[in-house]
């Protein structure tokens, strides 16, 4: 059996048509082949056949819905391999790059919120002992467990998912790590539903008033709006 050969990844992801249409879908929404020619600046036959190359490359999924054809991450290893290389190739330094400002406070990694925000959110639930941290990952503790539940997320429940529990996800402007995995994606996704969070276009993420007020009382955070 042959091993792997991250080569070929390598080149898929770096060619600069294929990266920018991977970046797009970092959000975790899907899009057409006609929004992901737009968002590279090619045209839709261009497109077409880097999206071919990206699908045999295990690297995109599609999904048919009648008339439409939607592409997708094939999973969270892709996004985690894209950030991953964005953090390699950001300054050393935080908040020299040239990403702007509101992106670099929160957006959307795939499936979990980054950014400024979501470290100092995970810097607080280390704080707090909600979470701990371990080798590679995080691990909720019995208080963290009641915390969560009086969230709204059900610990017990995520544990049993394929997908890695609590990762610790390197943030590729604030060289912390955030909280990933699928307790990562369950609090974005609670944050959303409380209307605390508002995604936008390009990733980006809003902190609303009501978030912002329910981050200080939940965890003592003071977190002003315009970042």
């Amino acid at each position: 059996m042959n091993a792997p050969n991250p080569s070929s990844v390598a080149a898929l992801m770096g060619e600069p048509t294929r990266a920018a249409m991977l970046v797009s879908l970092l959000d975790g929404c899907a899009r057409t082949a006609g929004e992901l020619a737009v968002s590279a600046e090619v045209s839709p036959q261009v497109a077409s056949n880097h999206l071919a190359k990206l699908l045999e490359g295990n690297l995109l999924r599609l999904e048919t819905q009648g008339r439409h054809r939607y592409y997708s991450l094939a999973s969270p290893e892709v996004a985690r391999a894209l950030e991953a290389l964005s953090a390699i190739g950001q300054p050393s330094q935080p908040g020299l790059s040239q990403v702007p400002a509101q992106l670099q406070f929160a957006r959307s990694c795939y499936d979990h919120l980054a950014g400024r925000l979501a470290v100092t959110i995970t810097e607080r639930l280390i704080e707090k002992k909600i979470v701990v941290e371990e080798t590679s990952d995080y691990e909720v503790t019995t208080f963290g467990q009641e915390w969560f539940a009086d969230f709204g997320i059900d610990v017990l429940v995520l544990r049993t998912s394929r997908r890695s529990f609590a990762r610790r996800c390197l943030d590729w402007s604030e060289r912390k790590p955030h909280l990933a995995g699928s307790l990562g994606a369950a609090f974005y996704l609670q944050l959303k539903g409380l209307n605390w969070v508002i995604p936008e276009k390009n990733r980006k993420v809003r902190l609303t008033l009501k978030g912002q007020i329910g981050l200080e009382r939940e965890l003592g955070l003071k977190i002003g709006i315009e970042e």
